[in-house]
């Protein structure tokens, strides 16, 4: 590795702070009065964050915005598993993680995340990687919608080659899906992580590139969702599907199980869950039903653009 590609962590983590500031900031401008709480938190072993939660929103029953900055002398199981060559060295690990749950049912749930990892050892070359990317999961599907979000991150791809759209997207499918269920958790969008054959700072430019192209992906879809009118049928679905949200980030989400082992926050980690959510025993949505059309039309891998 080069001196001029030498990871700057210092860097990333300033861009990840001011991450977490215009996203809150493009979802409070939903809101007539609800705002963001801040909370702030301290890790024992090193380092720490602070999570930004609005609840009870006239648009957005919760919307989580976390930003952590943590380091350790030893890497947790669930990452040194997969990359056996990071075991034994302490670590620096930052992110900006991102769940939207709208209140109304027609407004899809949303999540991003942004990551940064170097894995340190004395008389040895840092290792480090990016990963991150952005995914959404509607209740109730609208082509306009699923197009919108693929074609921002065709977009936002395509100064990095013609293949990485193509290559995240797959990635995306394959990684949000339950198996127990066999079925995608959403529609898909972006997913990458191991980032760093591309060297320091095009990973991190793409990084960049993907924090910031969330927002983009994401506030027309909400602006033209969240005010449409709904009754009980329509809040009893979006229950039943919020319990498959539950379901993938408690039983296969890596980033759950990485933060609940590094000794991270319970609450911040655990702040991606929805604020109500429901199941039901064998439920079957009525044919031809727009409940019906979510699985039917939606929830298949698609070329959306």
């Amino acid at each position: 590795m080069s001196e001029l590609d030498q990871p700057d962590a210092a860097a990333v983590e300033a861009f990840l702070r001011g991450l977490q500031a215009d996203i809150c900031t493009a979802l409070e401008s939903l809101e007539p009065e609800a705002r963001f709480g801040e909370d702030h938190w301290q890790r024992d072993e090193g380092g720490g964050g602070n999570t930004r939660v609005l609840e009870g929103g006239q648009a957005l029953e919760r919307a989580g915005v976390a930003l952590s900055v943590i380091q350790g002398r030893r890497l947790p199981p669930a990452a040194s598993a997969r990359n056996p060559e990071l075991a034994g060295r302490g670590f620096r690990a930052m992110g900006v993680s991102v769940v939207v749950h709208p209140r109304n049912p027609y407004a899809p749930t949303s999540h991003m995340n942004v990551r940064f990892l170097v894995a340190e050892a004395p008389d040895a070359e840092p290792i480090w990687w990016f990963g991150g990317g952005f995914d959404l999961t509607p209740i109730y599907g609208f082509e306009d919608d699923c197009r919108h979000w693929h074609a921002t991150a065709q977009a936002l791809c395509a100064p990095f080659g013609d293949q990485v759209y193509p290559t995240y997207k797959a990635a995306c499918d394959a990684y949000f899906y339950l198996p127990h269920r066999q079925e995608p958790r959403g529609i898909g969008g972006l997913f990458f992580d191991d980032l760093n054959d591309w060297g320091f700072e095009r990973s991190f430019a793409f990084q960049q590139a993907v924090g910031r192209g969330y927002v983009d992906a994401l506030m027309p879809i909400l602006q033209r969702r969240c005010d449409m009118p709904y009754g009980e049928r329509e809040r009893d679905f979006q229950l039943y599907r919020r319990g498959r949200y539950v379901e993938f980030n408690l039983v296969h989400d890596r980033g759950t199980l990485f933060g609940l082992q590094s000794g991270g926050r319970t609450e911040s980690i655990l702040m991606s869950m929805p604020p109500a959510t429901g199941w039901r025993y064998r439920y079957e949505p009525e044919p031809g039903s727009p409940e019906a059309a979510l699985t039917e039309r939606f929830l298949l891998p698609r070329d959306w653009l």
